[in-house]
């Protein structure tokens, strides 16, 4: 279950960031990362096995790959081969929510935009001034909804746009077919996602090949 949670949610990340498709590979996915200065691609490990960590580990040439796995950083660390450092400050939360419908209002002093660009739908709240004051991107895989880059500009925080904004998208997310939602959560947003009702799945131990 939790690999098959793994497995929908780097595709999801892949079509909400318009990367090719995940590849397959003996330890899991890899994917291709275009145009980021900080990550060239990341294996993404469903199963976390040290025999599978240190075969992904091995296979990488390409400083600033990255290599993430369902698994606490610190049982991982001793399986990495050299060049591979943890990231330790990057760990993050894989949590899910079985979605629900919520009637929503616009909090005062803000308009709400609404956009489908290909199979990703973006929600954006907006300022009086029609400046970003907070958004946040779904694509949807079958029953699934994998949310990704909700964000809220720092002067707008504290009043309720985060929420907000994910109650957005999972009202959208049910329009689209999907009954789960899925997402990667930095520990600041998990507790965003808790009061929500999300659970958290697992720990995500994340990894980057630094020689």
């Amino acid at each position: 279950m939790l690999a098959d949670t793994v497995r929908t949610w780097a595709a999801g990340w892949a079509v909400s960031r318009r990367t090719p498709p995940p590849v397959e590979q003996p330890w899991g996915l890899y994917i291709e990362v275009a145009d980021n200065p900080a990550e060239v691609g990341r294996h993404v490990l469903p199963v976390t096995d040290e025999s599978l960590v240190r075969s992904a580990a091995a296979s990488v040439t390409a400083p600033r790959t990255w290599m993430k796995m369902p698994a606490e950083p610190e049982d991982v660390e001793h399986w990495l081969s050299p060049g591979w450092v943890v990231a330790w400050e990057e760990t993050g939360h894989l949590m899910a929510v079985d979605l629900t419908a919520t009637h929503l209002v616009t909090p005062e002093g803000y308009t709400t935009t609404v956009e489908t660009v290909g199979a990703v739908v973006h929600v954006r709240v907006l300022d009086a001034a029609g400046a970003p004051a907070a958004q946040g991107q779904l694509a949807v895989l079958g029953g699934t909804a994998v949310v990704d880059r909700v964000a809220t500009a720092g002067s707008h925080r504290r009043k309720g746009l985060g929420g907000f904004v994910m109650r957005s998208l999972s009202n959208r997310a049910l329009e689209h077919g999907a009954t789960v939602g899925t997402l990667g959560a930095t520990e600041a947003g998990r507790a965003l996602y808790e009061t929500l009702g999300w659970k958290k799945h697992s720990t995500i131990a994340e990894c980057i090949y630094r020689p």
